[in-house]
């Protein structure tokens, strides 16, 4: 499945499915296949986005020093880091949110 983000202040967002959900996770949102993201609530997502990538960094971070002083090699992480995959997204809400529009998927 895919979720396809629309929004009449941007081009569509297309992300597979498990990114997408991830990111519906973060902000909140049912991950159902229809919902809509209304401008007034696009300032907690992009706090909540930006906090889960900060902590995903810290946490990888933590573990890689972590491993470092044990003399163990550092463990492997996703090639593509949630900043990666969520940067789209971030833009996305903030230029639907200076437009006073909303996002929706999956109509």
């Amino acid at each position: 499945m895919l979720y396809k983000f629309k929004s009449k202040a941007t081009g569509d967002l297309i992300m597979l499915e498990p990114n997408g959900r991830r990111v519906l996770e973060i902000i909140g949102k049912d991950t159902g296949p229809k919902g809509i993201i209304l401008p007034e609530q696009m300032p907690a997502a992009i706090s909540a986005v930006e906090g889960a990538i900060a902590k995903e960094e810290a946490d990888q971070k933590a573990l890689a020093e972590e491993a470092k002083a044990k003399g163990e090699k550092p463990p492997h992480f996703d090639v593509v880091s949630l900043r990666q995959r969520a940067v789209p997204f971030l833009d996305m809400l903030r230029r639907a949110e200076k437009a006073k529009e909303e996002i929706v998927w999956g109509v």
